[in-house]
């Protein structure tokens, strides 16, 4: 999506947003259509409900070797591709952020300017969160990543902290890791017909306590081979509505990269309140590729 917010909502996006009404709701009104509430900053459908079942993968069988075949192990670099990498996962919101309205309204410093600590996201019609969505995304993304290796910290798991942690948190988590590479996972809540995903970009920002500079040619490296590998193992198509039709949005008003020292991007995986893209968003076999897409342009990346 491409909100300007404060944290997402841009200015064609605007007039589809309506001022939120009480997150608390979410608990209250479990599948119904509860109205927009704020999305880091941007207008976004808030709500609280199940994703569907994870389908299982069979695992295919390797040929046995014959008697005299020579099978060569791999080496502990081949095996393990990441060792030494650390890799920092920003699941975007926390299914606790609505119970902490007052906490989480509260003013940060972003460098650019003043916009809240965080906010609820948003959710499918039927009441997925987005919250739930990317924390399990970010589950699967890190099972992924340590079996090639890598050190993986998320910024938060759920329930540690129970709200948050704030967008400048965010960052800070990744620079104090000295993260090779950070994402943020998150789904949008654009209208009815805008499909597809985006990764946005952090742009060139010098201003207070932002500096973007020395992070702003990795990241677009990062963010192209995410877009890339997102696309090849999802089938999913870059946005019909953000960064014609490139995948790729370079954005200077988000607290997370305006504050990130490392290579940083953030991810939107599809609309949850586009039917279809929703359907996709609720599959649990659709986001296990989602993760693996991810996993396979950070490993391409750090790979270099």
């Amino acid at each position: 999506m491409s909100y300007t917010g404060p944290e997402f909502d841009s200015p064609q996006q605007r007039r589809f947003r309506r001022a939120p009404l009480a997150v608390g709701l979410a608990a209250l009104v479990p599948g119904a259509l509860l109205g927009w509430v704020v999305y880091e900053g941007v207008g976004k459908p808030g709500g609280s409900g199940a994703g569907q079942a994870d389908a299982a993968t069979p695992k295919s069988a390797a040929a046995a070797p014959t008697d005299d075949a020579k099978v060569p192990s791999a080496s502990p670099s081949a095996a393990r591709p990441l060792q030494g990498k650390v890799v920092v996962i920003d699941p975007g919101h926390n299914p606790g952020n609505f119970q902490h309205t007052s906490e989480i309204n509260q003013k940060v410093n972003i460098g650019t300017n003043w916009k809240e600590c965080d906010t609820t996201g948003t959710s499918t019609n039927a009441g997925y969160t987005e919250a739930r969505f990317s924390l399990d995304v970010a589950h699967r993304l890190r099972t992924l990543l340590e079996k090639q290796g890598a050190t993986v910290k998320l910024t938060h798991d759920g329930d540690q902290p129970a709200w948050g942690p704030c967008v400048t948190k965010r960052a800070e988590i990744g620079n104090a890791a000295h993260a090779d590479a950070a994402i943020s996972i998150h789904a949008d809540g654009a209208p009815e017909g805008d499909r597809g995903f985006h990764v946005i970009l952090p742009a060139s920002v010098h201003s207070g306590a932002a500096d973007t500079r020395p992070i702003v040619a990795s990241s677009r490296t990062l963010g192209e081979h995410i877009e890339r590998d997102f696309a090849k193992v999802t089938g999913s198509a870059p946005s019909n509505y953000v960064g014609n039709g490139t995948g790729l949005d370079v954005r200077k008003d988000l607290g997370g990269l305006n504050l990130s020292t490392v290579p940083k991007v953030f991810i939107e995986c599809g609309n949850m309140r586009d039917s279809k893209d929703a359907a996709l968003l609720t599959s649990g076999a659709w986001r296990q590729k989602a993760a693996q897409g991810m996993s396979e342009g950070i490993v391409s990346f750090l790979r270099g």
